[in-house]
């Protein structure tokens, strides 16, 4: 267990290593970093902007009044916390984990999961066998890594963040919603972008496979406990998790090779099971069961254990009707944003306010910015480059002239809004 991947980390022994660490683009040179590469990149993630907004986005409950329910950046900080302990215990490379960890959600939408269904079904239709889904959080979190954060070098000009091709690879890679087994890193370098649907890529690293599995293991304990706090379970529920306990875990401990017991969620049943005792079993059960040769697994009745938890979890907690009403909510929100911003089309092709910024002064602001900062539009009356006046050194990614690639510019401008300025916005639009 402790030390087993040693040979396979992330360093430079490693035949992966020239490619985990490769930049398409150096942001700017200090030539007096005490930093290694992944560790840079974990700050410039930590210091981005679409990281500080994670504490006001969804991650089940939304606009909690309680402050100890879990949001966005509490969850990121779990999936951190979990995936440094694993990669730690088997000798892989923490520094890697830890940025992959810190940005895995940089991308996802307002409203948790909800939103991110919610903009996909603008853009098209849900995921079927033959359509993937056009807008999904891991590859929109790659992108805003990408193409829309930015950091302030020594001399005040924003540049992209330019992050190691490791760190690219396991925030498109992290989704840990599939069941799998036996998990191991791809051996090939690809275009990332072609990776065309979540879940289904293995990460280029044995680290980033440590992240998608810890993403898993983060949530479920997490989600239970703030659904006891809000009262959505019942008697029957805590009933049903226990019979999921004793049927799958069984009533026994068992014991490590220290001879410290383990499986002390089998113990725990019903009311009394907790986050702590919930990632602390899986942790364990996975350090002890994975091996370079079987791939990063857990135990059959673990493995067994996590499926049926995710079961429950949707019955009892995300189909909660409760939270249905709020995902109506959140539908309504989102879409009335999409039809206001889409009706700037026309404005926007002539160099105009996307809107009257008299009816809608803080959407319409701060929407004329974004385009200015990532589109190829161009204020009328102006002679000026107004992105290089902001002191943006970024690519033109969105075309104002062109209808596709419009509706993408209002699609992405969303996906980076909180909760509460979404709220705010659609508040603004709907009073007069």
């Amino acid at each position: 267990m402790k030390g087993s991947f040693t040979k396979v980390r992330t360093d430079s022994l490693n035949p992966k290593w020239k490619q985990a660490t490769k930049r398409e683009k150096e942001m700017y040179g200090r030539g007096n970093d005490l930093r290694s590469e992944f560790e840079r990149d974990y700050t410039r993630l930590l210091h981005c902007r679409a990281y500080r907004r994670l504490k006001n986005k969804t991650q089940v409950f939304f606009d909690p009044s309680n402050d100890h329910a879990c949001t966005r950046i509490e969850h990121v900080g779990h999936v951190a916390s979990v995936a440094g302990t694993i990669a730690r215990t088997l000798g892989l490379n923490d520094e890697l984990t830890q940025a992959i960890a810190i940005g895995h959600d940089i991308g996802h939408a307002p409203f948790g999961h909800s939103g991110e269904t919610i903009l996909n079904s603008i853009l098209g239709k849900e995921e079927n066998e033959t359509v993937p889904k056009k807008f999904w959080h891991e590859r929109n979190s790659l992108f805003f890594a990408d193409y829309i954060e930015t950091l302030d070098d020594p001399n005040g000009i924003k540049r992209p963040l330019n992050l190691t091709y490791a760190v690219r690879d396991g925030l498109i890679c992290h989704c840990g919603e599939i069941d799998q087994q036996g998990i191991k890193p791809r051996s090939e370098a690809i275009n990332l972008y072609d990776i065309k649907r979540p879940g289904m890529t293995q990460p280029y690293t044995w680290e980033g496979c440590v992240v998608k599995l810890s993403d898993k293991i983060a949530f479920l304990g997490r989600d239970i406990e703030d659904a006891k706090m809000y009262h959505l379970l019942d008697m029957g529920s805590y009933r049903q998790m226990r019979e999921i306990v004793m049927t799958t875990l069984g009533m026994r401990a068992e014991r490590t090779r220290s001879g410290e017991r383990i499986g002390t969620v089998a113990h725990r049943s019903g009311r009394a099971v907790n986050t702590t005792v919930l990632i602390n079993d899986m942790i364990v059960d996975l350090c002890e069961n994975s091996s370079p040769e079987k791939g990063l697994c857990f135990s059959e009745s673990y493995a067994k254990f996590i499926s049926e938890l995710k079961s429950f979890c949707f019955k009892n907690i995300y189909n909660n009707w409760r939270l249905q009403e709020f995902q109506n909510y959140a539908d309504n929100v989102l879409k009335t944003i999409y039809r206001t911003l889409m009706k700037a089309e026309p404005f926007a092709k002539n160099g105009r306010m996307p809107f009257n910024a008299v009816d809608f002064p803080m959407l319409a602001k701060a929407f004329e910015e974004w385009l200015i900062c990532h589109s190829n539009y161009q204020k009328a009356g102006t002679g000026e480059n107004l992105r290089k006046k902001m002191r943006y050194d970024t690519e033109t990614i969105f075309d104002v002239q062109n209808e596709a690639s419009f509706q993408k510019c209002v699609i992405e401008f969303i996906s980076g809004m909180t909760d509460d300025y979404a709220i705010k916005c659609f508040n603004e639009i709907i009073s007069f």
